[in-house]
């Protein structure tokens, strides 16, 4: 059997219907918002690679911290056979901790680029002979299916992502991630925490503008796939934090009215002066409600480690 195998459980278009019906539906509700997925086309990859190098972008560095630190804990408290990376981009990160699990058989990274996939997984073949790689094309908020790969399996979502969503959207996608483990399985995830209002707010929205310019992407990907007339300088980046939700908003404020049209969907939308674009939420969490979400999910926490200064957290939870 090839070290590396690709399977696809998104059809071809798959990414291109969802575009579509996201920028649909959410052009045309109030208040009006793109979903943050759409980030990430490869101009918008490679400026967030540019925000986790930021002296205000703590996140990355902090769970990188944990990771080197902890990998063989993590590895000693699972045993994993399988690991499982949800969203696993370059794989960089997650190179810690398959360097730690000596017994590891198989890896599976998610991920909608193949791309990123293919390249990431021939690296990490490389990297360690024996190791087989079994990559998913898929949206790890959609319903997966894993191949048949050798327990236990160690279920890794990492960078705080699980922040983008929803509460009940994390209810259903910590369900989910359940659904796809057995009893004694495990999941490591990654929580960026409440800390101070300016810490959280600069992280967001750096000195040099590169979080601005990664927000504003989002327009450039729909002109380009939809033939839509955003002009991205004719909206502001605004990053707030909500006290309330405990979370940070970031936003695109129009700085005229404006119309822009959307010819793919046959639309005009009217911005008002001031009219904000929802655009993303980052939710940050407390040690008690990464538990409580956790255990809602059939999903007991064994392991809570944070870095040096308590900025961030990675939870270790077993499927019950």
């Amino acid at each position: 059997m090839s070290p590396f195998l690709l399977t696809r459980q998104l059809p071809e278009d798959a990414t291109e219907a969802a575009l579509r019906a996201d920028v649909l539906h959410g052009l045309t509700k109030s208040p009006k918002t793109l979903p943050p997925k759409w980030f990430y086309d490869a101009v918008g990859s490679e400026l967030f690679e540019r925000i986790t190098e930021l002296p205000e972008y703590y996140p990355t560095r902090a769970e990188r911290e944990i990771l080197v630190d902890r990998a063989a804990e993590i590895a000693a408290a699972t045993h994993a056979r399988t690991l499982v990376e949800l969203g696993s981009g370059s794989s960089e990160k997650t190179r810690y901790v398959i360097d730690a699990l000596t017994d590891l058989h198989t890896y599976v990274p998610v991920d909608v680029s193949e791309s990123a996939l293919t390249q990431a997984g021939h690296a990490l073949i490389e990297e360690r002979p024996g190791l087989h790689v079994h990559a998913l094309i898929a949206d790890f908020t959609g319903r997966l299916t894993l191949p048949d790969t050798p327990g236990p399996r160690l279920v890794a979502f990492l960078g705080g992502t699980i922040g983008n969503l929803l509460p009940a959207e994390r209810a259903d996608f910590l369900a989910g991630v359940r659904a796809l483990m057995a009893p004694g399985d495990a999941l490591l995830l990654g929580t960026d925490l409440v800390k101070d209002e300016g810490v959280l707010v600069r992280a967001y929205d750096d000195a040099a503008g590169v979080t601005a310019a990664f927000n504003k992407n989002v327009l450039a990907v729909v002109n380009r796939e939809l033939g839509a007339d955003f002009d991205p300088g004719a909206f502001d980046h605004v990053a707030l934090w909500d006290a309330r939700n405990e979370w940070i908003e970031m936003r695109l404020r129009s700085r005229v009215a404006q119309t822009v049209k959307v010819p793919a969907l046959d639309l005009a939308v009217d911005f008002a002066a001031g009219e904000e674009l929802h655009t993303e939420i980052s939710a940050k969490f407390r040690k008690e409600g990464v538990h409580a979400e956790l255990s809602a999910a059939g999903l007991e926490q064994s392991h809570w480690w944070t870095d040096r200064e308590g900025r961030f957290a990675l939870s270790l939870s077993v499927a019950r």
